[in-house]
């Protein structure tokens, strides 16, 4: 069991981010600390195996908590989560050691892949005393993820459009090529803007794998529906 920290001020993304954390099967919640002092203090006493930091706090910022761990070498791997999308802050966390960097608003299914690519990771290394080159590349590169297959290619798009926001819409398709589904419906179930979701399934209609139709009713506005012409599974 991975035990985990959230560090969060925000009441409702404490709740958020510990119910994601409870549909990820190998991770506890340890402790919800609202700032820094209260987070500091426990790690003093307890010990966590993953810290969900976010950047701005009241009067505090993340990073410098990122920055006191490393001082005090406690031993946890840190997952950043914020609203903060500049370069700057980016390059800052990876060189002090994050493991993974989630902007806000993000999906469950990209929050669920880091934290399962830490348990990879993590699993991976407990076995033995050494490891060969090959199975450390597995862990470090995520090379072990059905690219020999031709699985992961799918997952590419072009500029503009976001790899797991894109992999998430995929991987919630109903798996029917016969079966109309609409934006609406993905929205609610994957908790993206409906303007998003539309964006992305305009573009897989350019790319040949959706068909859109318009439906149109007695009353209100055209539905657009959609439905696969090509096979994700």
């Amino acid at each position: 069991m991975i035990k985990t920290m959230i560090v969060e001020d925000d009441p409702m993304v404490i709740q958020i981010n510990s119910k994601f954390l409870n549909k990820v099967e190998g991770f506890s919640l340890e402790k919800a600390a609202t700032n820094l002092t209260e987070a500091q203090e426990f790690l003093l006493e307890n010990s966590v195996d993953l810290i969900l930091l976010d950047v701005f706090l009241p009067n505090e910022n993340g990073m410098d908590f990122l920055k006191w761990l490393r001082k005090n070498e406690i031993a946890s791997d840190v997952i950043l989560i914020t609203a903060d999308k500049t370069i700057e802050r980016i390059t800052d966390a990876f060189r002090y050691g994050v493991v993974d960097y989630l902007i806000k608003p993000f999906t469950f299914q990209r929050f669920k892949e880091s934290l399962n690519n830490l348990q990879d990771r993590v699993n991976g290394l407990k076995s033995g005393e050494t490891i060969e080159q090959a199975e450390l590349d597995k862990l470090i590169l995520n090379t072990k993820s059905n690219k020999s297959n031709g699985k992961e290619e799918k997952y590419n798009v072009e500029k503009g459009f976001n790899r797991y926001t894109y992999k998430s819409i995929v991987e919630a398709l109903p798996g029917i090529k016969d079966e109309y589904f609409t934006a609406e419906e993905l929205c609610e179930k994957l908790g993206l803007a409906k303007v998003t979701v539309r964006k992305y399934l305009d573009y897989m209609s350019k790319q040949g794998d959706l068909e859109k139709i318009i439906e149109y009713g007695k009353v209100g506005r055209p539905q657009y529906k959609y439905r696969l012409k090509v096979n994700y599974n």
